[in-house]
């Protein structure tokens, strides 16, 4: 069986992803953290529980969501 890219992204190690957040982002740890991945996607986390496993992205969805968040549909 052929792996989707999806599963490719889930695949990936991300124990030295570098993370970030946004410059907005308020000191009390409530924000999600952004890893580039390889090929355009990301990876998502939230700060407070890090260890938890992050949602993945291809680029065409990561494109999508922040499409819609601009344009004001989410």
């Amino acid at each position: 069986m052929k792996s989707s890219r999806k599963d490719d992204l889930y695949a990936i190690d991300l124990s030295n992803a570098e993370w970030h957040k946004s410059p907005f982002s308020t000191a009390g740890e409530q924000c999600v953290e952004i890893a580039d991945l390889p090929g355009g996607g990301v990876a998502i986390r939230d700060s407070k529980h890090p260890e938890r496993e992050a949602l993945r992205y291809t680029a065409e969805e990561w494109s999508a969501f922040r499409r819609g968040v601009i344009e004001g549909a989410l």
